[in-house]
């Protein structure tokens, strides 16, 4: 009992520092996305991700993953360390940022219908109470932080793609965690979806020379700790929980990011921004929760009967 609430804490611990860090990979974009196109700034993350994973795979001598893996770690790089990294760059760069968080978390949704369907995810009340409650909050924070006329079609396009590609990528990573350590499924997902986006490179190196430092700078922050550590993180919690269950926590994220953009770019919400914030943390909430077990009724012996006179003797 105390292994298994141990293994749940570090699970916990692991999923909040995956929100935490992808809640800030929004302010990290908004700076590097205005010195660098979607395909480059997708490529730098990435190459950065993969250097840092592949220093700490030598270190602890990870080797390669076991052959049973290696079809989830390929779609999962494909879809959401390519794809989706992409789709999202552009896509928020045709869309207004609360558009695009209101798009991109119909992904927690699919996450939960692919499990069920694809995984046999179980679909308890809470959890489907609390993604409801959650969407809520989502809707709430996007409609508060969009602005008139400034959503395209292409840009709802490319956010629901990025949902999709995401959804795909975390249900096809789920079994490839069966066999292989978290940190080996996300250095080769993540080195899958660098050779994805290899073909960008030439604009990757031509846009870093005219890019100011900070925008360089984010760009590597964002392969270090929202890709390396926070993917790394990810696929640990995931591996100790369900497909539907993490999607459902992902939902922190745009409560974090209205904290952020207030502490860092000032960035003051209104009463329906932070009403919509304190949703999707209440949702997360009753999503992780479970219900409590009720104690069995004692079991009580019965009463002996006693002996009538047509008992043989």
């Amino acid at each position: 009992m105390m292994n298994h609430r141990r293994t749940e804490l570090l699970a916990a611990g692991a999923a909040t520092v995956t929100v935490i860090l992808w809640a800030s990979a929004f302010v990290s974009i908004r700076s590097a996305g205005a010195a660098y196109s979607p395909g480059a700034l997708a490529l730098g993350r990435l190459l950065s991700g993969a250097l840092a994973l592949g220093v700490i795979c030598l270190i602890r001598r990870e080797g390669l993953p076991p052959r049973s893996a290696w079809r989830g770690i390929a779609v999962s790089g494909v879809l959401w360390f390519g794809f989706y990294m992409v789709v999202l760059n552009w896509g928020e760069q045709q869309v207004d940022a609360g558009t695009a968080a209101l798009v991109v978390n119909i992904g927690p949704i699919l996450i939960a219908l692919l499990g069920a369907r694809l995984l046999g995810d179980a679909m308890p009340p809470r959890l489907l109470a609390g993604m409801a409650v959650s969407f809520a909050g989502a809707v709430t924070v996007g409609l508060s932080m969009s602005d008139d006329g400034g959503s395209s079609v292409l840009g709802v396009i490319l956010c629901l793609l990025a949902a999709i590609a995401y959804a795909g990528g975390v249900v096809a990573q789920k079994p490839a965690l069966g066999s292989a350590t978290p940190l080996q499924v996300t250095t080769f997902g993540c080195f899958t979806g660098a050779v994805l986006c290899l073909p960008f490179a030439g604009q990757l190196v031509s846009e870093a020379a005219d890019a100011p430092a900070s925008a360089t700078l984010n760009m590597v922050y964002l392969g270090v700790f929202p890709t390396a550590l926070a993917f790394t993180t990810w696929a640990y919690a995931l591996a100790r929980t369900t497909a539907s269950r993490m999607g459902a926590t992902t939902y922190a994220v745009p409560a974090l990011v209205v904290l952020m953009s207030w502490l860092a770019l000032g960035e003051v919400p209104g009463l329906l921004t932070l009403a919509g914030g304190a949703l999707c943390l209440a949702g997360v909430a009753v999503s992780r929760s479970r219900a409590r077990r009720t104690a069995p009724a004692p079991v009580t012996a019965p009463e002996p009967q006693p002996e009538s006179a047509s008992d043989p003797a």
